[in-house]
């Protein structure tokens, strides 16, 4: 019995050894979520921050948490309100599964730009009515 215990331990000490061996030079990096409390709110183009400062904040926090895409584009969402958030709700191509970090802060940007208040007024004052041939041929 006592050789029994003896050769477990060694067996254990072996394991202990292999597993320490194969983990040196491999650097153990953890994901910080915590610090999504410093990614700024965006409500849109009407905020007071711009959508490159709202891009830079959340690129600038997720290196330094080492966060993945997925998760940026989650904390993005997370982070958006008001108009913003709205056009997200209504935008289903940015719900899809398989979009990513890249293409989804490129096609919200520039879809935004488009959805402003701002952007409809203008397209508004600038309209001009097309002229048309009324005379029968």
């Amino acid at each position: 019995m006592q050789a029994e215990v003896l050769e477990t331990k060694a067996g254990i000490q072996r394991l202990t050894e292999s597993i320490s061996s194969m983990s040196v030079g491999l650097p153990i990096v953890h994901k910080d979520l915590s610090l999504v409390t410093l990614v700024p709110k965006w409500s849109g183009y009407d905020s007071s921050i711009t959508w490159e400062e709202f891009l830079s904040g959340i690129e600038s926090v997720a290196k330094i948490g080492h966060w993945s895409d997925p998760n940026r584009r989650e904390i993005a969402v997370l982070k958006l309100m008001d108009s913003a958030k709205l056009f997200f709700k209504g935008c289903t191509e940015l719900h899809a599964e398989a979009m990513t970090w890249k293409v989804s802060r490129m096609h919200l940007g520039a879809d935004m730009r488009m959805c402003t208040d701002k952007y409809h007024v203008t397209k508004l004052q600038t309209a001009r009515q097309k002229k048309y041939n009324l005379r029968k041929n």
